[in-house]
């Protein structure tokens, strides 16, 4: 008999762990498989992300999410293409794509206010407000916005908004360094940041005291198809996705951990990123200081695309100016965030 109900016993016990075992193999097959672009090496602007992945939120949420490796393919491209179902793009990016007929839709601020200045050496006393920039050289990195940005920038102190432009990419910042250019453009909380580790000396001009409307610097976009036909599934991303921010700014250096340990292929350098961290949330920009986390302010938004439309650097999918303003409260929208 007491053999009897030992047998009885392990069998319910097995039956039992075969039922708890059950229900997650069943949930992993349903979860929805979401892909996610990024727009350059991992770095702290991903970081959120990186949060919910390896924290179990988007588990939590249903979801298997595979962030993509970088490529040279833009992420609004492979979003806009289907490759991917979400994306990191900057804003300007983001109406550029659109106006030429990319299927692109802003869906969360990963910052809440402008992350780019114009640098320049510290040791240039010629160079004391953005009307000395005319007749010197900027080394850009091949876009219409820099120009338009700049001049909007010497015009607004002054001058002639008349300036060199050498294209050199990311070569710009030794450029810089070396004396060979004058000034350049750099995101304050990533080459900035490095440049002050590194005890380079600069001074910047910030482009919201010239003239430039703010705006949220970076953003995660998706397709108007992919939002329209998988609308439960982008809420849970885009929910998880806030908690893994959040996180990142209530807990720092646990989160410089994570995002350490899940990139130690690429994040080599430990000091960089708890500082770029630090600058993000010091400068209130992944959570704003009214609290605000993810949304996009529809003001902040339109204000871009006026501005983009009037400076005539829009062009649709034959490659024209736009002469018609779109309907720019199209281009984004925070329905999808909690």
């Amino acid at each position: 008999m007491a053999i009897l109900n030992r047998r009885r016993l392990l069998s319910a016990l097995a039956l039992s762990g075969a039922m708890s075992v059950l229900p997650i193999s069943a949930y992993a097959k349903d979860m929805a498989k979401v892909t996610v672009a990024l727009d350059w090496t991992v770095n702290t602007n991903h970081i959120g992300m990186f949060i919910a992945r390896d924290q179990g939120f988007y588990k939590e949420a249903g979801l298997d999410v595979t962030i993509l490796p970088y490529s040279d393919t833009s992420a609004g491209l492979l979003v806009a293409n289907g490759a991917a179902d979400f994306g990191i793009v900057s804003s300007t990016g983001l109406f550029a794509q659109r106006a030429a007929g990319a299927d692109l839709v802003g869906t969360y601020a990963v910052v809440q206010h402008e992350t780019g200045r114009l640098v320049f050496m510290d040791d240039r006393q010629d160079i004391q407000s953005p009307k000395d920039l005319d007749g010197k050289t900027y080394a850009g990195f091949g876009s219409n916005w820099e120009r338009k940005l700049i001049e909007t920038l010497i015009r607004a102190d002054g001058g002639r908004g008349e300036f060199e432009i050498v294209t050199l990419g990311t070569s710009a910042y030794e450029a810089l360094a070396n004396g060979a250019v004058d000034f350049t453009l750099e995101i304050a909380t990533w080459e900035g940041v490095k440049n002050k580790l590194e005890g380079v000396k600069q001074r910047s001009f910030r482009y919201s005291d010239y003239g430039i409307p703010d705006q949220h610097t970076t953003l995660l976009v998706s397709s108007g198809k992919y939002l329209k036909d998988n609308p439960e599934t982008a809420k849970a991303f885009l929910s998880a996705t806030q908690r893994g921010f959040a996180f990142a700014a209530d807990h720092a250096d646990e989160a410089a951990d994570i995002l350490i340990r899940g990139n130690q292929d690429v994040l080599t350098d430990d000091k960089l990123i708890r500082a770029s961290l630090k600058a993000l949330n010091d400068g209130h920009f992944l959570r704003d200081s009214n609290g605000t986390i993810g949304k996009m302010r529809p003001e902040t938004m339109l204000a871009l695309g006026e501005f983009l439309f009037k400076a005539g650097i829009l062009y649709d999918k034959e490659g024209a100016v736009l002469q018609e303003k779109p309907d720019f409260s199209s281009y984004f929208t925070n329905d999808f965030l909690p």
